[in-house]
């Protein structure tokens, strides 16, 4: 089959590129231990060895290092409301469906493309599973069954068009979001829907469970963990990541890149579902457009993930602590009285400043390698 090829060359999120990026930690690590006598002078080669270790940590864990400042700063200031149990929690709970939303993201920026329907393919989900239940009478079984079908429709219907008809990823989502926008009015009949819902759904996001922590963040955290080993550790995964960094090289080296492209819009699909069923159970009714504000959300939490654990390319690990420092940051200024408008402002900045951060540390890595092994 085509996918047995074993060697494909990649862009920056390619596997050629992380093995570069392994090859420059090499360096790194052998930058600080010169081949010096002793007492023979300065060392000026460990010197740029331990600034490389430096921009390297910008680079690499520079969002990481942001979310512990920033739950340090915020528990420093109000220590009896942020720096509690219950508030933790309650963070957490708030990051599971966009987190889960802003994983599917990810699968699709891997493959390169590009996915402006997940918010309204998230409210059409959620509104089909409850009005399943509100308006037909269904069993909670096969209300999940309906949902799961529309957006794997969806899914399909974008990957076909994008990966085999060449169409442009942003239109044809942008497109698919206004038609699911307009399917999900005419599914709730244009009203909210909050009657005759199974208890048993609502306890997908109301239900607490080990440790007093809702289940909805188990559940993210499960989809989180298939996810990052489909992508990082499976065949598959990393030919999408292949697929991204260079479709035309991949291509040539024998890979089904349609496939691997219509793949990633189904698994977005799945993952708004998913995260939409999460939102409505959680809410106890399905509102017309309530996907809107998830969208920009999901694709901050995606980029700002860029800047954690990977050097620039989309992971899944990343995208998780994204959306955690995102909740973060909204729940803080929050307690300071700071109102919505502002909270977006600063949330804006803080993925221009991120991603600012993690652009200057590689450029330093890149710089300061290349004499060290100019002078090797």
């Amino acid at each position: 089959m085509a996918d047995s090829s074993p060697s494909v060359a990649t862009g920056p999120g390619g596997p050629q590129a992380r093995a570069g990026r392994r090859g420059d930690e090499a360096d790194l690590a052998g930058a600080g231990r010169p081949d010096r006598a002793p007492g023979s002078g300065p060392r000026p080669v460990a010197r740029q060895g331990a600034r490389l270790r430096l921009y390297h940590a910008m680079a690499h864990y520079g969002l990481l290092i942001a979310l512990i400042v920033a739950v340090a700063g915020f528990s420093l200031a109000r220590p009896s409301s942020f720096w509690t149990v219950g508030n933790l929690q309650d963070i957490l709970t708030q990051s599971a469906a966009p987190a889960i939303l802003a994983i599917g993201l990810t699968v699709v920026l891997v493959v390169g493309d590009f996915d402006l329907s997940i918010g309204s393919m998230l409210g059409l989900g959620g509104s089909a599973a409850v009005a399943m239940m509100s308006l037909h009478g269904a069993s909670w079984e096969v209300a999940l069954i309906v949902a799961l079908i529309v957006g794997l429709i969806a899914g399909v219907v974008n990957g076909v068009l994008i990966a085999y008809f060449k169409m442009s990823s942003f239109i044809v989502t942008l497109a698919m979001g206004t038609i699911l926008l307009g399917v999900n009015f005419l599914v709730a009949g244009n009203q909210t829907l909050f009657s005759n819902i199974a208890p048993v759904y609502l306890d997908f996001g109301r239900l607490r469970t080990v440790g007093n922590v809702n289940l909805q963040v188990f559940i993210a955290l499960g989809v989180a963990i298939v996810a990052w080993v489909f992508l990082e550790r499976t065949e598959s995964g990393r030919y999408m990541y292949a697929v991204g960094g260079n479709s035309n090289a991949a291509r040539l080296s024998g890979l089904a890149v349609q496939r691997y492209r219509l793949a990633g819009f189904v698994l977005a699909a799945i993952a708004a579902v998913v995260a939409g069923v999460l939102v409505t159970a959680q809410g106890g009714a399905a509102i017309p457009n309530a996907g809107a504000p998830y969208l920009l959300p999901a694709y901050a939490a995606a980029f700002l993930g860029t800047a954690g654990f990977s050097e620039g390319a989309f992971n899944v690990a990343g995208t998780v602590v994204g959306v955690i420092f995102l909740s973060v940051i909204a729940a803080g200024l929050t307690m300071f009285g700071i109102s919505t408008g502002w909270i977006d402002i600063v949330q804006g900045a803080i993925l221009i400043a991120a991603i600012l951060v993690s652009d200057i540390g590689r450029r330093m890595v890149m710089a300061a390698v290349r004499p060290t092994a100019g002078a090797g």
